[in-house]
């Protein structure tokens, strides 16, 4: 294993102890200036990832966890396109399996837009804060749920598949603020950006497509609001 147990615990217990008390009430600082909240998410996923490259220290570096490596410009364009590409199939997947489960039906899309509306940046500023905020997201996830859970509970399991399913359950479930429907819809997208990283051996094209998903996403979401 690349951690003790105790450690995988520790993380699991607070990812989902986050979830649970986002389901259950606002965001902490939903009644104040969207600053805080991005601020205050960087510093969690930060400190968490902070946490979890401690843990694993003694037995891999941060750059194995990683994998990959870019060694040429070639190296980094063929992630860059790697990436692209996931991300349009993402894209389409999240489409229909968000038209199976009804999310576009007139009030289920009013009620997420109330859900998450405390998170959509209103000014340049809270925008330019909102990429910083992407960033942090596509590194620190990845490497919380993809290059440390998934290999861990590979090696438990002594299984890779089951590593991929069980980080992303572990994934969908730490979006409680989100609600039921979107957590297994966001649990399946955790799905692809684990066998994105199992093919790749890497995180590096998750990391690109994550990030720019999140940014963009953010972006519609102020110019439709």
């Amino acid at each position: 294993m690349i951690a003790p147990l105790w450690h995988t615990g520790v993380v699991v217990f607070f990812l989902l102890g986050a979830s649970l008390a986002g389901a259950r009430s606002a965001h902490p600082l939903a009644a104040r200036a969207k600053l805080l909240q991005y601020l205050w998410t960087m510093s969690w996923e930060w400190l968490l990832t902070g946490f979890i490259v401690l843990g694993v220290r003694r037995r891999v570096s941060l750059r194995e966890l990683i994998g990959g490596r870019w060694n040429s410009v070639e190296a980094v364009l063929r992630d860059v396109l790697v990436a692209a590409g996931f991300w349009l199939a993402a894209i389409a997947v999240l489409g229909i399996g968000g038209h199976l489960l009804r999310l576009d039906a007139g009030g289920k899309l009013e009620t997420m837009r109330r859900q998450l509306g405390f998170l959509v940046p209103a000014t340049t500023l809270e925008l330019l804060v909102w990429f910083c905020l992407c960033v942090t997201a596509g590194f620190c996830e990845e490497i919380i749920f993809r290059g440390y859970l998934q290999k861990q509970f590979a090696v438990i399991t002594r299984s890779a598949l089951a590593g991929v399913v069980l980080s992303a359950v572990i994934f969908g479930a730490a979006h409680g603020y989100e609600g039921g429907p979107r957590m297994l819809l966001i649990g399946i997208y955790g799905l692809m950006f684990g066998l994105l990283a199992w093919w790749r051996k890497s995180l590096r094209p998750g990391m690109i497509a994550h990030a720019w998903h999140d940014a963009l996403a953010g972006a519609v979401m102020r110019l439709l609001k």
